[in-house]
């Protein structure tokens, strides 16, 4: 008889994520769960079944090996036999290198570390200057109280699997090459649960809200990664928690941008302080004010520099620099006695008032009069 496919089986699609996953499992193992259908061999059929179809789906390289090879990825004998060759490679190289590698998928007990987690987080700018203290509240795996982690019904204890004789690992014979894989039957622990705790359905983990404080330093910057240890998904049957990642992104600003720790902002002024000169009152990233003098004959697009009111770099005492950048504005619904005045200075300035533009013309003329005549 043709195995179900274990997608059917847990009643989800192949694009399914792992919590929507691991929901559909819970719901399922709880209807059919030989506590509640005492005597009932269909409800335990059906309960083997959806632990055979959620333990295999939820290792990612097993699932990977499901979705290309089916069934026969997992059965004896063959390179498509057993967990199917690459899955029997994925194994040796789970043994030369799964401790460098941050710990095996799984033990002899089944313990296996618990995935790393992503949480995004968009800060302030002002945030970023000073450093905050944030409160998180995120949906993870952590350890089932009713099992203390075990996966096994309290009161009751895993068996030693007979296949592999609590190894969790067996032997193909390949040509003139052994294979060493996973349990098939035990799926690599060396020991089989009879009868798994309800809550976790049998994975010695459940999902809860966790709540967390995060520390982020000043002087962070855009796309900034944090890594708290052990603070990810917690470990199947007992294993160790992964590490939770978070990925600081900065919101605009609609005052400075920032490169670096240094930071930029646009400010205009008026023709009349740009041509006499003055001071003007700048807010800086601190929540402070700082004085610009602006020189006479200042220039649209002039910048000037005020050290140490920048950023500070993360970790490190060193403080970028503030750069303000002038721009002229053209006055603009001027009265009829403004025009005339502006037309009267106008009249009276010279190459000497604007030397930029007439330097410019006078080169522009020439260049072309020199064209026409080659």
């Amino acid at each position: 008889m043709s195995k179900r496919d274990f997608y059917e089986i847990l009643g989800v699609s192949k694009t399914c994520t792992e919590v929507e996953m691991k929901s559909a499992f819970r719901k399922a193992a709880m209807d059919c769960h030989p506590d509640r259908n005492p005597g009932d061999s269909e409800a335990e059929h059906r309960f083997k079944e959806l632990n055979e179809a959620y333990q295999t789906l939820s290792d990612a390289q097993k699932r990977a090996a499901y979705d290309r090879y089916g069934h026969a990825a997992f059965e004896q004998g063959g390179f498509g036999g057993g967990e199917g060759f690459a899955a029997s490679m994925a194994d040796i190289f789970d043994d030369l290198f799964g401790d460098v590698m941050g710990g095996r998928r799984g033990g002899r007990n089944g313990a296996g570390r618990g995935s790393d987690l992503r949480y995004n987080m968009e800060i302030t700018l002002e945030e970023a200057f000073s450093g905050k203290t944030a409160s998180l509240t995120l949906p993870t795996s952590v350890a089932c109280e009713a099992c203390s982690g075990s996966g096994a019904k309290p009161g009751a204890k895993p068996r030693t699997c007979h296949t592999c004789a609590g190894h969790g690992r067996v032997r193909a014979q390949q040509g003139f090459f052994a294979i060493e894989r996973a349990c098939p039957a035990c799926h690599g622990r060396g020991e089989i649960i009879d009868d798994p705790c309800a809550p976790c359905g049998g994975s010695g983990r459940v999902t809860r809200d966790r709540s967390l404080s995060v520390n982020i330093p000043p002087g962070v910057e855009d796309g900034t990664r944090i890594r708290l240890s052990g603070e990810g998904e917690a470990g199947t049957r007992g294993g160790p928690a992964g590490d939770l990642y978070i990925f600081v992104s900065a919101k605009p600003h609609p005052y400075f941008q920032r490169d670096g720790a240094d930071l930029f902002c646009r400010v205009p002024i008026s023709m009349v302080q740009a041509a006499l000169g003055g001071e003007v009152e700048v807010h800086t990233i601190d929540g402070g004010m700082a004085t610009v003098k602006i020189p006479e004959g200042t220039q649209s697009g002039k910048q000037f520099k005020l050290k140490y009111k920048g950023m500070p770099v993360l970790r490190s005492r060193d403080i970028g620099d503030l750069y303000i950048q002038v721009t002229v504005e053209t006055p603009q619904n001027l009265t009829k006695k403004q025009r005339e005045l502006l037309a009267e200075f106008d009249s009276l300035s010279s190459h000497k008032t604007h030397p930029e533009s007439a330097g410019f013309f006078t080169k522009m003329k020439d260049f072309f009069e020199n064209l026409s005549s080659q």
